[in-house]
């Protein structure tokens, strides 16, 4: 098949053009990255979106690597001098990698089989003697078959090994193999038993102890977790169809009368059947339904993962951030507007010590000597308590919002070479600290960081396709990056490694030019650090920003290519780039047809009056304050029937995680998300999202929380975020907090 030939089926597939498939692969072989292709190539491609791109530079991906299997499988059949045309044909038409190996199967390099044997005795004219079903007396043609050398004792001899040839022919037929696809796929149940004696220890695969359904029917995270408990050796899974259905669907292919050579036929399915198709069949079925589920759970994770790191950041602010403890303390880093750390102290609010005055007065030390504008607090251990005692905290300023932040992943972050390498003079928890405190600040800046994997928002990850999962998750990570935007002099180079042609090499190599050179005054700077050539320089130039910058439109989404389109707009009025960016009515005089160019069409020249409406806004929604229930603090303070504010934590085929503040999420399974029928949870909840929940079941000693959101209008929780005051203290209060810090610091 041609390369133009896969334009016209991804077009097809995608209800395109061929030429804009033509298109955006050129620029895929050229080194392009989807975000670039999609956000400044739109007159290359018919404007396709980041989706329709991705999907194109997949599907080439793949067709390619079958159009290599082709060739590699034609090349095998010629050399060994079998390749007729009927056969090349058929396997130039295959569309599906399966159907090729099928035609491949009977010519593939083998172990010794049956079959193998039977004709190195030289019953394979035996064989082919059955299969034309044509002879009269067939113990007389079996007979002449019998030969001592060659072990055939017997004319019951040579038919069985005639029918292992047969049984063989048979298993390796393609049609024959893509009929027994079908009925598995309609007819096939999986089933699933306890083994014996493994009851109590595989308590947690109780549901699946004697579990039957439809294998087609059944959802990802059911498939993957009856899996897992086959895998950890608690259950054995079974894939069964009617065999005798199976039979007959073979038979009417290969008997065409009724006599000994049929009996003969027959025997031989069924024997193939049970000890070749079967198992082989079987196999595909199970392969292709762990991919089915892999992809599924893959998206489920995807999607979970964009909404975490698309949730809404406070901003650059000035946070104290707070790492709960009750025994070793809360762990308090004070954060400056950039993310730098200035400080940092233990308090002891809880038991056993519960120095409660003293750690309010370091509290409002920090806020006081720092600035403070946000106070971020862990949701792990004592943090309910922690947010109480910060609440109770009567001089603390009402303009400063508490907030509680996601804690997952962050001991990961603490441990690693990202951390150790960033903070190598502070332990653990400090670390951990602070990257609760940025969390706050920039979601998505803090959690590039980390591995995606250990964040903590998908469904049975660990046994899905790691490779699969690691690029579908870094595919999400890019995406948002480049969505969003980098501020190029304060990006950590983990951030940085996600931007469009970065990578992790040439990210070190900006922070270590910007660490050398100080802050980079002009996206042309980047033209300076080490490999950075051209080509790169236009794949990431446009996703950086410069908030300070020599140029107006270094701050903004406006490419470096077309800097000199807004130049002559600005020209062509009479104004400067900052008047054209910050006039609405002068911006309305643009006639947008007398700037396009043979590059640049109608779509970019839209993009770009958009952006200096607003140049380099954050795409993500506004940061708005949560608050759990005051009243509930533990899962023993839950009773049924009770309605709280929650916070979507998780969002799985079967169901949401919700975090009502009591240390163990509650979930909302799919059949409770609404009172309408909900085929995906997705659809109706996101991860970040503020609902209201009801308690209906609550298991203390099994710590499982169920709830309903059915009844319940989805009308979010969310408060509106506080206006930004000056934040103003007691000057007696703060020179007793201050004093009382710097006993402490003495001590």
């Amino acid at each position: 098949m041609t390369e133009t030939s896969l334009y016209f089926k991804i077009a097809k597939e995608l209800s395109i053009d061929a030429k804009q498939v033509k298109s955006t692969v050129e620029l895929l072989d050229e080194g392009a990255t989807v975000p670039f292709i999609s956000r400044y190539r739109k007159e290359v491609t018919g404007s396709l979106d980041e989706v329709q791109v991705l999907t194109i530079k997949n599907e080439i991906e793949r067709l390619r690597q079958l159009e290599q299997r082709r060739e590699s499988i034609l090349k095998s059949i010629s050399g060994q001098g079998k390749l007729t045309e009927e056969l090349e044909q058929k396997i130039l038409a295959a569309e599906l990698l399966s159907t090729l190996e099928d035609l491949y199967l009977p010519f593939k390099p083998r172990r010794r089989t049956k079959a193998t044997i039977a004709r190195e005795k030289g019953l394979e004219p035996l064989a082919t003697l059955i299969l034309e079903q044509k002879t009269s007396n067939l113990f007389q043609e079996a007979l002449s078959f019998v030969n001592k050398e060659l072990e055939v004792n017997s004319p019951d001899e040579a038919l069985q090994g005639a029918r292992d040839i047969i049984s063989e022919i048979m298993s390796e037929d393609a049609v024959v193999r893509e009929g027994m696809r079908v009925l598995f796929k309609s007819s096939a149940i999986i089933k699933s038993k306890v083994i014996r004696g493994k009851e109590e220890e595989g308590q947690k695969f109780e549901d699946y102890f004697e579990w039957e359904e439809k294998l087609m029917t059944c959802p990802s995270h059911r498939m993957l977790a009856m899996r897992r408990g086959e895998k950890e050796d608690f259950l054995i899974l079974d894939i069964v169809i009617d065999d005798e259905l199976a039979h007959e669907q073979i038979k009417k292919q290969f008997i065409k009368t009724k006599n000994e050579c049929a009996e003969q036929i027959s025997l031989a399915i069924e024997d193939g059947y049970k000890r070749l198709l079967q198992p082989s069949i079987e196999a595909e079925m199970r392969l292709m339904t762990k991919q089915i589920a892999d992809e599924k759970a893959i998206q489920v994770f995807a999607d979970n993962l964009r909404e975490l790191l698309l949730a809404s950041p406070l901003g650059q602010k000035s946070i104290l951030a707070l790492d709960p403890g009750f025994r070793t303390g809360c762990k308090v880093v004070a954060l400056d507007a950039q993310g730098k750390l200035l400080e940092e102290t233990v308090i002891y609010p809880h038991e056993p010590q519960r120095r409660v005055t003293e750690s309010q007065h370091i509290v409002l030390a920090f806020c006081a000597k720092h600035g403070i504008e946000a106070i971020a607090i862990g949701n792990g251990t004592a943090s309910r308590e922690t947010e109480q005692f910060i609440r109770n905290i009567e001089v603390l300023p009402k303009s400063i919002p508490v907030i509680m932040v996601s804690e997952s992943g962050a001991s990961i972050y603490s441990a690693s070479d990202v951390a150790r390498e960033e903070f190598p003079d502070y332990d653990l928890t400090v670390r951990g600290a602070v990257s609760i405190g940025r969390r706050l600040a920039d979601p998505l800046a803090e959690l590039v960081k980390l591995d995606a994997k250990s964040i903590g928002v998908g469904q049975y990850q660990h046994d899905v396709d790691q490779t699969a999962l690691k690029n579908k998750l870094d595919t999400v990570v890019m995406s948002c990056v480049n969505g969003v935007g980098v501020e190029l002099n304060t990006a950590s180079k983990q951030l940085l490694s996600y931007v469009s042609g970065i990578g992790d090499t040439l990210a070190k190599n900006i922070v270590d030019y910007r660490n050398e050179n100080g802050a980079f005054k002009s996206r042309k700077d980047l033209l300076k650090v080490n490999r950075m050539g051209d080509k790169v320089f236009e794949q990431c130039s446009g996703f950086l920003r410069i908030r300070d910058g020599i140029h107006p439109l270094d701050k903004s989404a406006v490419h470096p290519e077309a800097y000199h389109i807004v130049e002559k707009m600005a020209s062509d009025l009479n104004a400067s780039i900052d008047q054209l960016i910050n006039d609405k009515e002068l911006r309305k005089k643009i006639n947008l047809n007398t700037y396009v160019t043979e590059t640049i069409g109608i779509p970019t020249l839209k993009d770009i009056v958009s952006e200096l409406e607003k140049p380099g806004r954050d795409p993500r929604k506004s940061f708005e304050v949560f608050s759990f229930d005051d009243s509930v603090h533990s899962i023993e303070d839950l009773r049924e029937g009770m309605r709280l504010p929650g916070i979507v934590t998780n969002v799985t085929n079967f169901g949401a995680f919700v975090d009502i503040g009591v240390h163990q999420d509650g979930l909302v399974h799919i059949s409770q998300i609404s009172d309408s029928f909900v085929d995906d949870p997705n659809t109706v909840v996101k991860v970040g999202q503020q609902v209201w929940v009801n308690v209906t079941e609550c298991d203390v000693k099994r710590k499982r929380i169920a709830l309903s959101m059915k009844g319940e209008s989805m009308v979010s929780t969310k408060k509106a975020t506080p206006k930004k005051e000056e934040v103003s203290y007691d000057a007696n209060d703060m020179q007793s907090a201050l004093a009382a810090l710097k006993g402490k610091f003495k001590k």
